[in-house]
């Protein structure tokens, strides 16, 4: 790392002192420039939909295409069962009218009441079949309780939009699912709220071998977030959700990225643990600081935490885990953290890997009661059906280390820049897609020549 890295991180480590503050990520963004939250319909949309309570994520309505599929599937067989019993007790309602006491005297009441209590026996026959069936149906399909999933339908309209014609027209491209994965701070059990994107991270899944490839985009990367307005690319998310977010990796990566998951730092506590822990080596530097994250988290988490006691590889929990993406304050500081970061999430790769169908199902309840994403339900089962096919082969970080630099850009505050972002573009695919010839399109050269204009200021001091 160059000394302006180091430069820049003895900074960060000049703010309060206080342990509960240092430990809190919300003190992390402190910004001037933080802009009234803009967004078009499609992303307020999208908002509306991801700031609802942890309640409403497990019985709302709001549930759309692939969530409230299963639950309209639910409600069409309830719906059509009352439906299939009218014609019996349209029936015996017409005896009544036609063979009933105050028309007919009462002469036919015997066969009223024989005619009623067989329209009830056979109600109740056909309630318990259709509960069976819906039972079977339920054991068959959908035991991965995959309706808790936050789903969100992005505007494809404005997503579409953000992706070049040099993207779309890349045939080297084609063969790969990228998917963009935030992590973000959940404290108050919303993972679309007002909040920077703790972790931006592109898995790139190669179609025909499984290959993954990671790529963290560092989180104070100074970009175009989408609208012209260039500061720290995890404002993004701050302003418009997973929406811009997205449309900002697209438009300054020449990326084609459609989908996306974020997770929460109490989801993925919880994912961790029901994989039953993940294998991590843990330096002497990162214990202090790993211990301090789990006090702080579980205090606002309201759990009890297991001090990390020795270095060395060990099984970490869910509360272990997630303190150790979090550490910045060792060497390498918030580029380490993001390694970190991807350290775990192929950790529970691994992990996933070597469990059955029946105890990925109780992983995917924990992940989906907390998760936010905009996979459809037949997505999400192939993906779970597939994790054994899937091999992470490499990981890296997004500006590449050789081609970037740290300082202040104003009220942007400190940020990581990537000192000639057509050259980091061009880094990227040849990582993400092996393509050495790249070329980047005209929107990337054009916020190229901006970044660098703004960044040249802050070099030739």
């Amino acid at each position: 790392m160059s000394n302006r890295d180091d430069e820049y991180y003895e900074r960060e480590e000049r703010r309060p002192s206080r342990r509960s503050d240092r430990y809190d990520d919300r003190y992390d963004d402190r910004y001037d420039d933080r802009e009234p939250r803009r967004s078009s319909q499609g992303s307020r949309s999208s908002s509306a939909s991801g700031s609802r309570t942890q309640g409403s994520r497990n019985g709302s309505s709001s549930r759309s295409n692939g969530a409230s599929s299963r639950n309209g599937g639910s409600a069409s067989r309830s719906s059509s069962r009352p439906s299939s019993s009218r014609p019996s007790s349209s029936r015996s309602g017409n005896g009544g009218r036609n063979g009933g006491g105050s028309r007919n005297g009462g002469g036919n009441g015997p066969k009223k009441k024989k005619n009623s209590t067989k329209a009830i026996v056979l109600l109740v026959a056909e309630m318990l079949v259709a509960c069976i069936l819906v039972y079977v149906a339920y054991t068959l399909f959908f035991k991965v309780d995959v309706t808790k999933v936050g789903k969100v339908n992005l505007n494809e309209e404005a997503i579409s939009q953000s992706i070049s014609e040099t993207v779309v027209n890349d045939e080297n491209m084609k063969g790969y699912t990228n998917i963009a994965l935030f992590g973000v701070d959940s404290r108050e059990e919303e993972l679309t709220k007002n909040t920077r994107s703790d972790t931006i991270m592109i898995a790139s899944i190669n179609n025909e071998n499984g290959d993954i490839k990671l790529c963290s985009v560092y989180r104070d990367t100074y970009l175009n977030l989408s609208n012209d307005t260039y500061t720290k690319c995890n404002a993004a998310y701050a302003q418009g959700g997973p929406e811009q977010a997205i449309s900002m990796l697209n438009m300054n990566l020449d990326m084609d990225i459609e989908n996306f998951v974020t997770i929460g730092f109490r989801g993925l506590t919880d994912v961790v643990d029901a994989l039953g822990g993940v294998t991590i080596d843990v330096t002497d530097a990162e214990i202090s600081h790993l211990n301090n994250y789990q006090s702080t988290m579980a205090t606002e988490l309201k759990l009890n935490y297991t001090p990390v006691t020795s270095s060395g590889v060990q099984t970490l929990n869910g509360l272990q885990a997630t303190a150790y993406c979090r550490i910045r304050y060792t060497a390498g500081d918030d580029f380490r953290r993001a390694e970190r970061q991807r350290t775990v999430l192929m950790a529970c790769l691994d992990k996933a890997k070597g469990m059955s169908y029946s105890q990925l199902e109780t992983v995917a309840n924990k992940a989906f009661g907390e998760t936010y994403t905009s996979l459809d339900l037949d997505e999400i089962l192939a993906l779970l059906k597939n994790i054994a096919n899937y091999n992470v082969v490499e990981n890296s970080g997004f500006p590449a280390e050789d081609m970037r630099a740290t300082g202040t850009m104003g009220k942007a505050g400190s940020c990581v820049l990537p000192v000639d972002l057509q050259s980091n573009v061009k880094w990227l695919h040849q990582f993400l897609f092996n393509d050495s010839e790249y070329e980047v399109s005209g929107d990337v050269q054009k916020y190229s020549e901006k970044i660098k204009g703004d960044v040249s200021k802050y070099l030739t001091n």
